[in-house]
C-alpha cells in the first residue's frame, strides 16, 4: 500500500499527519506505527495523528504514540487543526472529537488556540502534582532545568505510576508567570521537544500552588515557546486554552507491506 503522509510540528513535537477518512490506515497494527516513527527506518515522528470523518463533529483526531497505545496529545491536537484546515475540512474555526473528549480551537497565521478539557482531577503531593489534561502527567519544580537528567528521572517516576504510568514535567519558575518546562512523554519512552498537556498540567499546577497568580501563563519549552491560559472557580479549571504555533514540514508517500 502507498501511503500518503504529512509531516507537522508544534514547538518541536513532531508528528506523522494521515487523512484516515476512507478508512485506509490499519490502527490496530503497532508495527508499522512503531516503524512510521521511527527517526532511522521510518519517517521519523513523536506521534502518529490521523484524521477521520465523524458524524457529529468536524473531524475525529485520533493520537497514536510511537508505541501504538492511544491518548490525547494537546500539541498534536494543534497540529491536527492545521491539517485539517490543508485539508480543507475546516475554515479558521473548529469543533472536533480526540481521545478525551470534544475540543474547540481557531488558527490564524499558523497560531492555533486549541481549548483544551477542563480540569478537575489535581492530586498536590509533598513535592509534585499529578493533574490529568487529558492524559495523566507529574509535575515537579527543580532548580538548573538546563542540566537536569530529565531521561533518567523521567523514566524513574513515569513508572512509578500505576498503568498506563505518568508522562513526567520538570519545570523551573523563571518569572512571575513564566515557567521553563522540560518533558519526559510515555508511549515516546524518552524527553520531548514539547508536551502540550504537559505544560498545561504545569500552568495549572503551578497556579494551584500559588506559585504564580496569573491566569495566562508562559512556558518556554525546548522546541520554542507555548502559552496557557484558563479561568479558576472553586479549585475547577475552566476555559483552557493552549496556544502556540503549528508548522507544515512535508509530504511525501510510504510504501507499506
Amino acid at each position: 500500500m502507498n501511503l500518503k503522509f504529512y509531516k507537522y510540528q508544534g514547538t518541536g513535537n513532531d508528528f506523522v499527519m494521515i487523512d484516515n477518512r476512507n478508512a485506509i490506515f490499519n490502527k490496530e497494527n503497532t508495527a508499522v506505527i512503531s516503524k512510521l516513527c521511527d527517526r532511522n527506518f521510518g519517517i521519523g515522528a513523536d506521534g502518529i495523528i490521523l484524521i477521520e470523518n465523524d458524524t457529529n463533529f468536524d473531524f475525529k483526531m485520533v493520537y497514536l504514540n510511537a508505541d501504538g497505545s492511544e491518548t490525547f496529545c494537546g500539541n498534536g491536537g494543534r497540529c491536527a487543526v492545521a491539517f485539517a484546515k490543508k485539508l480543507e475540512i475546516i475554515s479558521n474555526k473548529t469543533t472536533f472529537i480526540a481521545f478525551d473528549g470534544p475540543h474547540v480551537a481557531e488558527i490564524e497565521n499558523d497560531i492555533v488556540a486549541l481549548k483544551m478539557i477542563d480540569v478537575s482531577e489535581i492530586e498536590v503531593k509533598q513535592n509534585s502534582v499529578f493533574a490529568y489534561t487529558g492524559t495523566q502527567h507529574h509535575v515537579e519544580l527543580v532548580d538548573q532545568l538546563e542540566n537536569y537528567p530529565v531521561f533518567d528521572h523521567g523514566k524513574e517516576i513515569r513508572n512509578s505510576y500505576a498503568a498506563p504510568g505518568s508522562n513526567v514535567n520538570f519545570a523551573q519558575q523563571i518569572g512571575p508567570a513564566t515557567f521553563r518546562v522540560r518533558t519526559y512523554e510515555k508511549g515516546v519512552e524518552n524527553e520531548t521537544l514539547a508536551c502540550g498537556t504537559g505544560v498545561t498540567a504545569v500552568a495549572i499546577a503551578m497556579h494551584k500552588t500559588g506559585k504564580t497568580k496569573s491566569n495566562t501563563i508562559s512556558l518556554p519549552v525546548e522546541g520554542g515557546n507555548l502559552e496557557v491560559s484558563f479561568t479558576e472557580e472553586n479549585g475547577m479549571y475552566k476555559n483552557v486554552f493552549l496556544k502556540g504555533p503549528a508548522t507544515f514540514v512535508f509530504h511525501g508517500e510510504l510504501t507499506i507491506s
